[in-house]
This record gives C-alpha cells, sequence and structure tokens, in this order.
C-alpha cells in the first residue's frame, strides 16, 4: 500500500515538472534577439528605421554612415539619417548590440547595385550562451511553490489516508 502512495507522489511530482517545461521552452524561444534596417536601400541623406526586437535592454546602433543611435529599453525601433556625403552603391554594415549579443546588417546607398528585400535577420539559435541573463527569480519561486505545493498535497493525501483506515 504504502509503494503506491510513493508512486503516486513520485507521479505528481513527475507530472508538475512536465507540465512546467514547455512554458520555460516557449519564454526561451521568444527572447530572439532580432533586427531589421528599412528600407535596406537609400539615398544619401534619406532616412531609415532601425528595428531591434527581442531585447530586454536599450540597443546601440552603430555604422559608418550615421551617428550611434540608442534605441531605449521598451522601444523596438528608432529613426536614423544617412550622411549626405555616402557613397551611391557602397554597402555599409550596421552593427546592433544587446548587451553580449549583437547582429549586423547590410545597408545599401542607392545609385549602385540594388538590395534584397528586407528581412529579419538572426543569428544561429543556440541558446542563451551559459549566461544567467534570463535569470528570472519571479518564475523560478512560482515554479518552485507549484512543485512544492504538488508533493505536500500528495503527501498530506496519503497520511489522510492512514488515518482513516485507522492504522
Amino acid at each position: 500500500m504504502r509503494a503506491i502512495r510513493a508512486a503516486s507522489a513520485a507521479l505528481l511530482g513527475v507530472s508538475a515538472l512536465v507540465v512546467t517545461a514547455p512554458v520555460a521552452q516557449a519564454r526561451a524561444d521568444s527572447a530572439v534577439f532580432r533586427v531589421a534596417v528599412l528600407p535596406s536601400t537609400v539615398a544619401p541623406g534619406g532616412r531609415v528605421a532601425l528595428h531591434a526586437v527581442g531585447c530586454e535592454q536599450s540597443v546601440s546602433v552603430s555604422s559608418g554612415v550615421f551617428d550611434t543611435i540608442i534605441i531605449p529599453r521598451g522601444r523596438t525601433w528608432a529613426k536614423a539619417v544617412v550622411d549626405r556625403d555616402a557613397e551611391p552603391g557602397a554597402v555599409y554594415e550596421v552593427s546592433f548590440h544587446c548587451g553580449t549579443f549583437w547582429q549586423d546588417v547590410d545597408l545599401t546607398i542607392a545609385g549602385g547595385r540594388a538590395s534584397a528585400a528586407p528581412h529579419w535577420r538572426k543569428g544561429v539559435d543556440a541558446g542563451g550562451g551559459g549566461s544567467l541573463a534570463d535569470l528570472n527569480l519571479k518564475e523560478i519561486g512560482m515554479g518552485a511553490t507549484l512543485i512544492a505545493g504538488s508533493l505536500g498535497t500528495a503527501y498530506h493525501l496519503s497520511r489522510r489516508r492512514d488515518d482513516e483506515d485507522g492504522s
């Protein structure tokens, strides 16, 4: 009889872990750092929109064709004005920096070769890099509370049955 109760408690604990694992995975997938420069081809002196999604801090955007721009935390875009003396046909690298992560996007100056349609670029999907940057103590605490509650409930129910049987 005790083996059945112990197996039930273990099964309840494992099922709590299995149910919470997809939520943690979905949280990690939604935090992918993606960037874009729109339009990807612009005339000298033109304006471009700088987009950055998936960064929970301010993003620094730099290029040889415009001044460094900061996209504040909580915002996903900013505008930049391309230098009037940018060389037509040249391709400039635009670098987006989010903490220790960065991505580069090409910006073509009109008057030379055409560029591909604007698109999102993202780096290798290799996880968080072993850092604790995405450590969310609130989520960890809630998960631990759910697991402890399910184990406590299983223990309480198994002890209550002993008392009802009179043994």
